[in-house]
């Protein structure tokens, strides 16, 4: 596992949620961030850890290879990929993305 892979794996399995996304919480760069935030938001987590990949370039292109997942945002929660700002969105209006962030 390289340098940057490890501290990807590092982060996700030492944060219960975490959301890898352009921009930070208070201010996302995309609007693909931004309805991730909203959604975790309106979820009530408490606990979120994001990361800026717009400050590091090596997290910015590791994270795609990490989840083999080609964009961003990416969530996280207790270590397992969850998936992208789609995927997220479509679970929290199936009501499938509050249990899996309440448990």
């Amino acid at each position: 596992m390289s340098d940057v892979q490890q501290r990807i794996d590092d982060l996700v399995k030492s944060n219960r949620v975490v959301l890898f996304m352009k921009g930070t919480a208070q201010f996302p760069m995309c609007g693909f961030s931004g309805r991730a935030i909203q959604v975790l938001k309106a979820c009530g987590v408490r606990d979120l850890t994001t990361v800026n990949v717009l400050e590091d370039e090596q997290i910015r292109q590791g994270i795609k290879e990490y989840a083999n997942w080609p964009t961003i945002p990416q969530l996280y929660v207790n270590g397992e990929f969850v998936g992208g700002s789609d995927i997220v969105t479509e679970m929290f209006e199936a009501g499938e993305l509050q249990p899996l962030l309440t448990a």
